[in-house]
């Protein structure tokens, strides 16, 4: 006796997958796992220090493996998401925030967040989970220039975290999700990327995510969550190291 395709055999069928409105959500989401895959176990600390260590080295080691985390972090979640944006979804990143958008809105915003995200991060840096993780370069407290060229290098690796997350996973999803699904999907996968931080960080980048997912959406721009969300880091390795 044949029977006709139920609703789950017809749900699994790939026609149109990868074709009009769902081409892009297909692709995010396919990428998402493998780029942040390849971020977590190439791109780390570890990585460097027991397979590019003894090739490459700038002033000392600390450093060397703290830049080759953020710059992995540019390229990986920055680049290769701006790249296919440009060039596979041929659009503007415009649309994925890259602008300075409702800055009115964005300042306002940075100023009410800014003081109190700060303040939260003081009790973190007496703490023995946050002291060991950080700063990634623990040499950055040798000198006034030592931190300086650390907070500096420190952007790249925001600058890639933002876009991905905020940019490429938030507003790419926005149009088939909607824009709680779209927040809560880049969330999901950014708290999954803090598994291995203190168990303080992870709890804090759930909240954080929407926060700040929702302040990107508002403002339509990455800008202000991004110099929010570096000073937030520096401020945090500022406080471990002279406090």
């Amino acid at each position: 006796m044949r029977t006709e395709p139920g609703r789950f055999d017809s749900s699994l069928s790939l026609n149109g997958l990868f074709s009009g409105e769902n081409k892009k959500p297909t692709w995010i989401l396919l990428l998402a796992p493998f780029l942040l895959t390849i971020f977590k176990y190439y791109g780390s600390r570890e990585f460097y220090v027991e397979h590019l260590a003894s090739l490459v080295v700038l002033d000392n080691v600390g450093f060397s493996a703290a830049l080759y985390v953020f710059l992995s972090s540019f390229l990986w979640m920055g680049i290769i998401p701006f790249l296919t944006i440009r060039f596979f979804f041929r659009e503007s990143v415009i649309h994925y925030g890259v602008q300075t958008g409702d800055w009115r809105f964005g300042i306002k915003a940075f100023a009410v967040m800014a003081p109190v995200m700060i303040l939260l991060t003081y009790p973190s840096a007496s703490m023995p989970q946050f002291v060991a993780e950080y700063p990634l370069n623990k040499g950055a407290g040798s000198s006034a220039i030592a931190f300086a060229l650390h907070a500096v290098s420190y952007l790249f690796f925001y600058a890639g975290w933002e876009f991905f997350f905020r940019g490429f996973m938030q507003f790419g999803l926005r149009a088939q999700l909607g824009d709680w699904n779209a927040i809560l999907v880049q969330t999901l996968a950014s708290c999954l990327l803090h598994i291995g931080k203190p168990d303080g960080e992870i709890f804090g980048s759930i909240v954080g995510g929407i926060v700040w997912g929702i302040a990107v959406f508002r403002s339509r721009s990455l800008l202000y969550v991004l110099i929010l969300h570096w000073l937030l880091g520096v401020s945090l390795d500022a406080f471990i190291l002279f406090f």
